[in-house]
């Protein structure tokens, strides 16, 4: 008997990228044949390839701020890109179209439902992308990571990497912990302006002897919020990017973030309290809906951009415990679903029988 073969669907960022190189473990692991569909320019000509899973592309991109000659050039580009999406089908004769969102998922799902090729949808936002939405009714199955999102969804959480959701319980790690707090902020690969502006003129504001220890992943920005911190004269262990991410979560009291739907998903994963300030320019602003999945249930503080202020943290931080830290690391730990990466696979494999 033939291998199955699944072919993933995901571009453009690591929110849509990681969860499917997650579910592609799964995958593999039981020996089916995984290939990606993606675009010429995303991430996932990076991190797909580096994975060892072949890559085909497609020329397909978003519409949002295109102006009107985008709109009217639109549908000739998603015709072409239908093509190219057909040519790759039939090549590789897919058991199973798992899409994992990003702009390459709608010409893809399209053209697997009219080859009769089963659709999987997992949308990893509280707020359903655009692409998902339309592809929700030619899916056979349709998972997510948020509950109540996409109508028939089944809840299944987003995928994380294996150490993430193999750290030590949150009383664990704590147990004996003393000195001052540990503070992570993540800026991700953009560098989050905002944090380099704030963060160093907020730990300016606290006692030297009450200013927690702190790493600063600043993508982008590493310079300007290096000279930040030396302009506000605060120590602090500034970063590009992170390479071992479970050790970072691991010894955090605390992080600073964003709240994308992977960062939410590790935070639950891993444990950890956080501090989140959701993207003010995320589509459908569905950062702050991913961030009120930890804050229902005190797991997490949520504080909009435009009140993420100097003065507004420093009295934040000046408030903290780790005992009370301790406390909302385990009701996010209490989140998590360790198992989603699994899940998603057992489905593909499922609707390829």
């Amino acid at each position: 008997m033939s291998r199955a073969r699944v072919l993933i669907m995901a571009g453009g960022t690591g929110g849509h990228i990681f969860p499917g190189l997650s579910v592609a473990r799964e995958l593999r692991a039981e020996g089916v044949e995984v290939r990606w569909l993606g675009t010429p320019n995303g991430l996932e000509n990076r991190l797909v390839p580096a994975a060892g899973i072949e890559l085909d592309t497609i020329d397909i991109a978003g519409l949002r701020g295109r102006g009107l000659l985008g709109w009217l050039v639109a549908p000739f580009r998603v015709l072409k890109a239908m093509v190219q999406a057909r040519r790759i089908l039939r090549r590789h004769r897919p058991d199973c179209v798992l899409s994992m969102g990003g702009y390459v998922a709608g010409p893809g799902g399209v053209m697997a439902r009219l080859m009769g090729i089963p659709l999987v949808l997992h949308e990893q936002n509280a707020i359903a992308g655009l692409t998902n939405r339309w592809l929700r009714p030619l899916a056979a199955r349709v998972m997510s990571g948020f509950p109540a999102v996409l109508k028939g969804a089944e809840h299944c959480g987003n995928p994380v990497r294996d150490d993430i959701a193999a750290l030590p319980d949150p009383e664990a790690r704590f147990a004996d912990r003393s000195g001052p707090l540990q503070l992570l902020v993540i800026g991700g690969s953009q560098g989050a302006l905002a944090f380099a502006e704030v963060i160093p003129q907020a730990l300016a504001r606290l006692p030297a002897e009450a200013r927690p220890r702190i790493v600063h992943q600043a993508g982008r920005q590493y310079q300007r919020t290096l000279e930040a911190y030396r302009a506000a004269g605060v120590e602090g262990e500034v970063v590009e990017f992170i390479d071992d991410m479970a050790e970072a979560w691991g010894r955090a009291d605390l992080a600073i973030c964003r709240a994308g739907a992977l960062t939410v998903a590790e935070l639950a994963a891993a444990g950890v309290a956080a501090l989140l300030v959701p993207f003010p320019a995320a589509v459908d602003d569905h950062q702050t809906a991913n961030a009120e999945y930890l804050t229902a249930a005190h797991a997490a503080w949520l504080l909009p951009q435009r009140e993420f202020t100097p003065e507004r943290l420093a009295e934040r931080l000046a408030s903290l415990s780790r005992k009370q830290l301790a406390a909302m690391a385990g009701r996010a730990r209490a989140l998590a679903r360790p198992r989603a990466g699994r899940a998603v696979a057992d489905v593909c494999l499922e609707v390829a029988r």
